[in-house]
């Protein structure tokens, strides 16, 4: 584990880079010692200060809910990032792509919560129970790791490498829908580019959400009323690039649309 000072250096290294849009070097390439703990507390470090200076947190995101990424990542469970209100983006406003270093968009089927979750005993019933309705979003990802090159602590301590997200107008309510059965297909400039289904997400993206509310529990987090959740993309991730204008079609739940400049 890293000492306290090195990880609010790193934190400090990963601020800059998102300000001054200047990526830095894999944190694990440099620290071949650190560990989740270490990234979660990087991570965390960065939220605080966020919301010291009027930032507002107004859900989570799971990353590494695909078996391929974690066969690729090493490891057996996702992991987690925070939204904040500023980080959303939406359908009718193009995206300034220069606020990002690599940005790339992801297909998910966001949960809106209208309850408060359970904490390390949250089941998928609970889950079902205090969701309100799934809505079609995108995920737009980047990372403040040079072209991507990251490994499992890059990520969580980059915020799960989160950095905008857009809702849909659709909203559905989990009775009327089979959460484990949604084809998604996403066109970039009318052209398919990815496709995928939502179970492509451990297989139910319910099970992403509860896993996510015990995860934060140990951390002295909660999934609240209100709260967005999104639990993992059914496609792969694909590049925006200015001027590109993504569609995203979800069978039964509505579509999203992201557009860059």
């Amino acid at each position: 584990m890293l000492s306290d000072s090195v990880r609010t250096e790193l934190a400090d290294e990963l601020d800059g880079a998102e300000r001054d849009r200047v990526a830095i070097d894999p944190l694990v390439a440099r620290h071949p010692d650190i560990d989740v703990v270490d990234a979660y507390q990087i991570q965390l470090i960065n939220i605080r200060r966020k919301l010291d200076n009027g930032a507002k947190v107004v859900g989570h995101k799971v990353g590494l809910s695909s078996l391929a990424m974690q066969q690729m990542m090493g490891v057996d469970e996702p992991d987690y990032g925070h939204l904040l209100a500023d980080m959303e983006v939406f359908e009718d406003v193009p995206v300034e792509t220069s606020r990002f270093l690599f940005p790339r968009v992801e297909v998910e089927v966001g949960f809106v919560l209208g309850a408060d979750l359970p904490g390390e005993d949250c089941t998928e019933a609970d889950v079902l129970a205090a969701t309100v309705a799934y809505a079609p979003s995108i995920e737009l990802i980047d990372t403040r790791i040079k072209n991507w090159k990251i490994g499992l602590a890059d990520t969580i301590s980059d915020n799960a490498s989160s950095a905008g997200f857009v809702l849909g107008v659709a909203r559905v309510a989990p009775k009327d829908l089979d959460i484990k059965a949604i084809d998604a297909v996403l066109t970039r400039n009318g052209e398919v580019v990815a496709e995928g289904r939502s179970d492509a997400v451990l297989g139910d993206p319910v099970i992403a959400v509860a896993w996510l509310a015990r995860k934060v529990a140990s951390f002295g987090v909660r999934l609240k009323a209100g709260d967005i959740v999104l639990p993992g993309s059914c496609t792969r991730a694909i590049d925006a690039r200015p001027g590109d204008s993504f569609h995203a079609e979800f069978a039964g739940l509505g579509s999203v649309r992201l557009q860059f400049k």
